[in-house]
This record gives C-alpha cells, sequence and structure tokens, in this order.
C-alpha cells in the first residue's frame, strides 16, 4: 500500500507535463496525440514488464523508465536550443527538473531510502 501510494504521488508531480506538452505541441500547430493506443505507438519507452510482481521490480522498471524520460527530456531541451526556440527550450527545461526530482525519488526508495521496497 505505502508502495501504491508512493506511485499515486510520482503519477500526479508527472501528469501536469502531459497537458502542458500538448498545449505547446498544438500552440505550434502540431497535433497533440490524445489516445493511449496512439501514444503507446509513438512512445520509444520500453513497455511495462507484466511479470512485475515484488514491489522492488516495479521500482526497477519505473527508474529504468522514467531514466529514460529524462535523457529524452534533456535531448528535447538541447533541440529546441539549437531550433532557437527558448520558449519550448524553458517549458522543457522546468519538465527535466520535474522529472529528475522524481527519478531521485525513485532511485531512493530502490536503494532502501524510502517505503519498503518488497
Amino acid at each position: 500500500m505505502q508502495l501504491h501510494e508512493f506511485f499515486d504521488e510520482v503519477a500526479a508531480a508527472v501528469f501536469p507535463y502531459v497537458d502542458m506538452i500538448a498545449e505547446r505541441v498544438t500552440t505550434l500547430g502540431g497535433y497533440a496525440t490524445g489516445t493511449v493506443r496512439m501514444v503507446a505507438k509513438g512512445s520509444s519507452l520500453n513497455e511495462f514488464p507484466t511479470d512485475a510482481v515484488a514491489g522492488h521490480e516495479h521500482l526497477e522498471a519505473l527508474v529504468d523508465r522514467v531514466s529514460a524520460y529524462a535523457k529524452s527530456t534533456r535531448e528535447t531541451t538541447e533541440k529546441c536550443s539549437d531550433l532557437g526556440d527558448p520558449t519550448t527550450e524553458d517549458m522543457f527545461t522546468e519538465v527535466s527538473r520535474g522529472i529528475d526530482l522524481q527519478l531521485y525519488f525513485l532511485g531512493s526508495h530502490l536503494q532502501g531510502g524510502g517505503v519498503d521496497a518488497q
């Protein structure tokens, strides 16, 4: 139950970025994919393992995927800089800070510094 509540907190911290990015995409004239199927098809993240049972396994899977997302966010920030789009660059810098913080929290739980991971 403790991990479940922790995962809810992580999701609540990350969710606002979804809307922020979608709004920026449409502001720039793009199309924000809105269905789960469309998002899953376009995602570069590995699918979550269906055989993860123990809390530690879920933490490892989340750390892996959030790490990949954090890396992608930093790369996107650099691309925005290269394209001369400081507004979008700033937005992704904000997202990167938030994702890095959640990654820190996840990692500390994985290392035993948080709620029992077993």
